[in-house]
């Protein structure tokens, strides 16, 4: 009786296709790695596309924030360019973008209107009471229906429109020094040559 054991299986190897395929895979996170950090340190990298562009902004009809019985709408604003700010008191990024709109709010080279989006009234009249009130008007889209025209999708989103209602520029994060100066100040230079440097009334 002879005493023989089992002859050990040898080891599974990969097909050379799945090693090939794994490495692709690899590579394209590497890749894909590089490219967003080779990004993060653009000024526009907070600067979503936004299908409004060179359209018509959206009309809408809002309460004032500081009396609701009076409403703004769209085309009440016609005639010189706006900036349209979308904030909310329960934003902290608006918090921080704040002192830079309101000094750039103080130059009066723009109309800056606040469009508070999905806030309880009296804590958005609180923040502006604490931190100041840049803002030529606020309207109040407490529901956040208007919203959903203009693409909004988080807050801070900042909108220029000229004066015949066209949106010529928008910016999704919070404003900074340098996106006004490389982004927002050189799309109102463009308005303000095309309308003869008339802007605000």
């Amino acid at each position: 009786m002879s005493d023989t054991s089992p002859t050990p299986n040898p080891p599974h190897r990969l097909p050379p296709v799945a090693l090939i395929i794994g490495a692709l895979f690899f590579l394209g996170l590497v890749g894909l790695m590089l490219y967003g950090v080779s990004r993060s340190d653009r000024p526009d990298r907070d600067s979503l596309p936004s299908a409004l562009i060179g359209k018509p902004a959206p009309d809408f009809s809002l309460p004032v924030l500081h009396d609701p019985a009076v409403k703004v709408s769209g085309h009440d604003l016609r005639g010189a360019p706006y900036l349209l700010n979308v904030w909310g008191s329960w934003c902290p990024t608006c918090r921080d973008e704040h002192p830079i709109l309101t000094r750039f709010a103080e130059t009066k080279r723009v109309r800056v209107i606040g469009y508070n989006w999905k806030d309880e009234r009296a804590d958005a009249l609180r923040w502006l009471e604490q931190l100041g009130n840049p803002y030529m008007v606020v309207v109040a889209d407490e529901e956040g229906r208007t919203a959903l025209d203009w693409g909004i999708a988080a807050a801070p989103e900042t909108f220029l429109v000229d004066g015949s209602g066209i949106v010529r520029w928008k910016y999704s994060g919070a404003i900074t020094q340098d996106v006004l100066d490389r982004q927002l100040i050189p799309a109102l230079e463009k308005i303000e040559a095309g309308a003869g440097g008339k802007t605000a009334r």
